[in-house]
């Protein structure tokens, strides 16, 4: 076995059965030290940053202390080999291109580890989520993308791999797939423009102009986001069709609207429909948890040969979503016990529509 790696170092010793034990034996010490002791060393550095409050240092040391533990104990193995050949490993470029290798994606792992532990709790830095900015995890995935894409440019320079042919082959593929792949372009642009703009975040409630989207923002992806909607499940919407249509974030609210249409006939006098009106108005008021201080309205806003529209429109000053259908429900009843106690009949628009018919081409 020794013989094998002569061709690496032509003047290394060879090793004694002492040598080799007592190689062992630093290589365990050395885990058991990077494992507890340094464990005990970062905690004690963490709390005394956290006691300078420093509070966001501490806890990039506590997320970056396991990176670092394993570099120690990389070092550890290279120097104990080192002493058992009686050789440098370092001495050989490839040896010391595969350590230098090795600290480069400690290094960027460390990095991705606090990244990902800020983005799942920022609380944790003691930041003030408002005013900071909380990375998405569609923001995140890109940051790790491009942390992985600078070890493997640091990695490949060590190796002295030809990057600039390599570059220019993936420029010239991107701009081929650019004409295939134009959908997912202007996806992935949409993603990229979430991003930054932030509209919604994972946990928003969000609906769209047209109500064909509505639901709780479950992740944001590089090409679509996912969304749980209350009857259809859960949906992978893609990204630029998000980006091009008003959305809602009711999240961010700190007030609801809640309106409403109803069809009265008119067969009814005037001051009947009136005295509805001012009724379920007066009831919205008296509500609890009604907003008094934004408008409430209730009137007649469109009228047809048989029927007469009544909108109702009002405000509740909470964003939570129970709470607002508990109140639509209260106000539907009270609706339904002034149209009974006025004995107004209700109708559905749709009869009065005239039926489609199927027009026949009859031959000259």
């Amino acid at each position: 076995m020794v013989e094998s790696i002569y061709w690496l170092y032509p003047n290394l010793a060879v090793p004694t059965w002492t040598d080799i034990l007592t190689t062992v034996g630093i290589i365990i010490i050395g885990w058991l030290l990077q494992h507890y002791l340094m464990k005990l060393i970062v905690k004690k550095i963490a709390n005394f940053f956290e006691k300078k409050s420093k509070i966001m240092t501490a806890r990039v040391i506590e997320h970056f202390s396991r990176e670092i533990r394993h570099a120690i104990f990389t070092v550890i193995i290279f120097l104990s080999l080192s002493y058992l050949i009686e050789v440098s490993l370092f001495s050989n470029r490839a040896v010391r291109n595969v350590f230098y290798s090795l600290m480069v994606f400690y290094f960027i792992k460390g990095m991705i580890d606090v990244l990902n532990y800020y983005a799942n709790d920022p609380e944790a830095f003691h930041l003030d989520v408002k005013k900071s900015t909380r990375l998405t995890p569609f923001m995140l995935r890109v940051i790790n993308a491009l942390l992985a894409i600078i070890a493997i440019v640091l990695i490949a320079s060590l190796w002295n791999f030809n990057l600039n042919g390599f570059l220019t082959g993936i420029g010239l593929t991107s701009v081929a797939l650019a004409f295939g792949v134009r959908d997912t372009s202007s996806h992935i642009f949409g993603g990229l423009s979430m991003a930054f703009d932030k509209p919604f975040k994972v946990g928003d409630y969000i609906v769209s102009e047209d109500n064909n989207i509505e639901g709780v923002i479950e992740d944001i992806n590089l090409r679509s986001t996912l969304i749980s909607t209350p009857d259809q499940g859960t949906v992978y919407v893609p990204n630029a069709y998000l980006m091009n249509r008003p959305i809602y974030n009711l999240t961010a609210r700190e007030k609801r609207k809640i309106q409403s249409y109803f069809y009265l006939s008119t067969e009814h006098p005037e001051e009947v429909i009136r005295s509805a009106c001012n009724e379920v108005n007066k009831q919205i008021i008296l509500h609890p948890l009604t907003s008094k201080e934004d408008l409430i309205m209730v009137y007649i806003d469109e009228f047809q040969a048989d029927y007469y529209r009544m909108f109702v429109s009002y405000y509740i000053p909470s964003n939570e979503l129970q709470e607002r259908y508990e109140v639509q429900q209260d106000i539907l009843f009270v609706i339904k016990q002034v149209m009974d106690r006025a004995a107004i009949k209700m109708v559905d628009p749709e009869s009065f529509k005239l039926p489609k018919f199927n027009k026949e081409i009859i031959p000259s």
